[in-house]
């Protein structure tokens, strides 16, 4: 595989705002195994987790694109801050991460009382939403995967590249591998100083070594071939025909065939012309999800 194609060792989660009235969100915390970790719980319906990308928040992936308030019309919808991320602790200790992320997932259904929710996942959200539909198949009415797809295997690749985000997130160098990762293809590079001011506004929101310790634990979310065909439930994709990403996908929809492929045109990966601040990105999701309705679930 090229090596942007499994590029989810980290992924960005900067998108742009869209304007208009936002849902107001009322934070809630949880205790999951002795972290304490941020939610929000708004709307009606079959529930909905929602997911969000490396260095963003429930806020800036979810909120600030309207996406909780085009869910919330039909859906009950419930997003966190991931562990290490916004308002959630921030362990330092890799250990606390990696699968802990998954189960942070099981643990706040545990608490909110839900047998079974659509799992929405961007980006980061996508990895750790891959490696939850296959450990907890039976906790999922349907699973969306935003410009991500799960951590198909674990190359030498993939480790320097975690290896290299992680070593700069340390050293006080930033984001800037994971920003030269993600630009679009066939596409002029930013200058340094944006490198470097995209970076310095993701990091002014993060706990870098915190950020690093995410990195890595990204190995133990890996999940198989076998895993992969083994999965019943309906699963959408949703990715930007400019977000380098895409790859991943389309290696995703071959090991899965089943599997229900959006592409936003001119969509990137992340910040102003990100996917889900798109309409085409909420319209994609609400439809998909509203389709796959179930009355089994709580």
């Amino acid at each position: 595989m090229r090596r942007r194609t499994f590029v989810l060792a980290a992924c960005l989660g900067l998108v742009a705002s869209v304007a208009g009235a936002q849902t107001a969100l009322d934070d809630k915390f949880f205790d999951s195994k002795g972290v304490k970790i941020r939610y929000v719980d708004v709307g009606q319906g079959e529930p909905v987790v929602l997911i969000h990308g490396f260095s963003s928040t429930l806020d800036a992936n979810w909120g600030g694109t309207h996406v909780i308030d085009a869910l919330a019309k039909d859906f009950r919808v419930v997003a966190l801050d991931c562990r290490g991320h916004g308002k959630s602790d921030k362990p330092h200790d890799a250990k606390s991460y990696g699968i802990e992320m998954i189960e942070d997932v099981a643990r706040l259904m545990d608490h909110l009382g839900l047998a079974k929710a659509h799992i929405v996942g961007y980006s980061m959200g996508g990895a750790i939403t891959g490696k939850f539909i296959t450990t907890h198949p039976e906790r999922v009415i349907s699973a969306v995967f935003g410009g991500s797809s799960p951590r198909l295997g674990w190359t030498a690749q993939n480790e320097r590249d975690n290896e290299e985000l992680a070593s700069s997130l340390e050293q006080g160098t930033g984001m800037r591998p994971l920003i030269l990762r993600l630009l679009p293809p066939n596409e002029p590079r930013p200058s340094d100083d944006v490198i470097d001011r995209q970076s310095q506004a993701s990091l002014g929101r993060n706990d870098a070594i915190a950020l690093a310790s995410v990195q890595r634990g990204n190995k133990a979310q890996v999940v198989t071939v076998a895993q992969v065909r083994a999965l019943q439930m309906p699963i959408l994709a949703v990715v930007g025909s400019a977000d380098p990403l895409k790859a991943g996908v389309d290696a995703f929809k071959t090991l899965l065939p089943s599997l229900n492929v959006v592409v936003i045109d001119g969509a990137t990966h992340s910040g102003a012309r990100g996917a889900p601040a798109r309409q085409e990105f909420r319209d994609a999701v609400h439809d998909f999800l509203a389709a796959h309705r179930t009355t089994t679930s709580q």
